[in-house]
C-alpha cells in the first residue's frame, strides 16, 4: 500500500469513528461563517480577489434560484431577418415567446420518479446490523473484533476475489452468494429464473446495497433478455428493476415482481 493511503488503510480496518458523519455535518455548517469572517479579516489585493471570488459564487447563485423560480416568462424576440419581410399591420407588434418553466420540469420529474418506485411492497421491517453481520473474534488474544461476517444472502458481480484476510472487513461466505433470481412478470403473469446483474437498493441501508446483501424489499436489478421483451423503438429490453418479495435466507432462493 502507497504511502499516502494511511488513512484509507485505517478505515478499512476499523472504519469510521461513531460520531464521524455529525462532525462532518458541523464542520461544512461551520464554514459559512469562517469564509464570513476570513473575508472580515483580509486586507489589500487578497481582500479583493477573495471578495471577486465570493461575489461570482453569489451571483451565480441567485441566477440558479431566479431560474427555478421563474413560472412563465414572456422573452422578446429579434424580428427574423431572413423570412422576409413583414406586412405593415405586423411591424407595431412585438414577437414574444414563453419560456417553459424550470420549477414545473423539476416537479414533472419528481412525479415520474415518485412513480417510477410504486414498488409493490411498499414498507418492509429495518434489518439491525446485530441480525445481518455476526461478529468474528481473530487472533490468538480473541480481543480483535472488528470483523464481520454476513449471515444474509448477498450478491457479488461476476469475477468477484476476496482482500487478503488482513484487509477484509466483511466476509460474505460461498454458501450465501445467490447469482438467480425468480422473477414474477405482473402482467404475464409467469415466473422466470433469470441472473441477476446487481443491487440497486436495499431499504434498510446504503451498506446493504454497497455490500450486496439482499433482503425482503430490496431492489435488485435483472437480466430479462431471455423473456424477448421489446421496447416501441424494436429493441430488446436486457435489464430491469424487481423487488423481492420473500425471505431469501430461511427459502433458499429469491423471489421477486418485476417493476413494469
Amino acid at each position: 500500500m502507497p504511502q499516502n493511503e494511511h488513512i484509507e488503510r485505517h478505515r478499512k480496518l476499523h472504519g469510521y469513528r461513531l460520531d464521524y458523519h455529525e462532525r462532518k455535518r458541523k464542520r461544512e455548517a461551520r464554514e459559512v461563517h469562517k469564509r464570513a469572517e476570513k473575508a472580515r479579516k483580509l486586507r489589500g489585493l487578497k481582500a479583493k480577489i477573495y471578495n471577486r471570488q465570493r461575489a461570482t459564487e453569489k451571483i451565480q447563485m441567485k441566477k440558479r434560484i431566479r431560474a427555478h423560480e421563474e413560472k412563465d416568462s414572456k422573452k422578446r424576440e429579434a424580428p427574423v431577418s431572413g423570412q422576409g419581410a413583414l406586412p405593415v399591420y405586423l411591424l407595431d407588434r412585438e414577437v414574444q415567446s414563453t419560456a417553459k418553466a424550470l420549477s414545473n420540469m423539476i416537479k414533472q420529474k419528481r412525479k415520474e420518479k415518485a412513480g417510477k418506485w410504486d414498488v409493490p411492497i411498499p414498507k418492509v421491517r429495518a434489518q439491525a446490523d446485530a441480525e445481518v453481520f455476526k461478529v468474528l473474534r481473530s487472533g490468538k488474544t480473541k480481543r480483535k473484533a472488528w470483523k464481520r461476517m454476513v449471515t444474509k444472502v448477498c450478491f457479488v458481480e461476476e469475477g468477484f476475489t476476496r482482500k487478503p484476510p488482513k484487509f477484509e472487513r466483511f466476509i460474505r461466505p460461498m454458501a450465501l452468494r445467490f447469482k438467480k433470481a425468480h422473477v414474477t412478470h405482473p402482467e404475464l403473469r409467469a415466473t422466470f429464473q433469470v441472473p441477476i446483474i446487481g443491487v440497486k437498493k436495499n431499504p434498510s441501508s446504503p451498506m446493504y446495497t454497497s455490500l450486496g446483501v439482499i433482503t425482503k424489499g430490496t431492489i435488485i436489478e435483472v437480466n430479462i433478455s431471455e423473456l424477448g421483451l421489446v421496447t416501441s423503438g424494436g429493441r430488446v429490453v436486457w435489464g430491469k428493476y424487481a423487488q423481492v418479495t420473500n425471505n431469501p435466507e430461511n427459502d433458499g432462493c429469491i423471489n421477486a415482481v418485476l417493476l413494469v
